[in-house]
């Protein structure tokens, strides 16, 4: 099977970086991740709010949509190198 020149190679997440200061939990990141990777925190940060966590890390395709849709600025997606 050859390798198509065109195709990007799969980017590798290394860590999903969530800042919980800063997190209203607004659940953005939650509802548009195509993987499902975020899910719901069970415990409140210090405002009350809930934040997102990485639950399901080996689906994350590094598509950094949970950043980009973030409006606190709460999320870093951290490729491997």
């Amino acid at each position: 099977m050859e390798k198509n020149e065109n195709q990007e190679p799969k980017k590798r997440v290394k860590a999903i970086n969530i800042d919980p200061r800063l997190c209203k939990g607004c659940e953005l990141c939650i509802h548009f991740c195509p993987q499902g990777v975020l899910e719901k925190s069970k415990e409140p940060n210090e405002q009350g709010y809930y934040p997102p966590v990485p639950a399901n890390m080996k689906n994350c395709k590094a598509c950094k949509l949970c950043e980009l849709y973030c409006p606190d600025f709460a999320i870093f997606v951290e490729e491997e190198s």
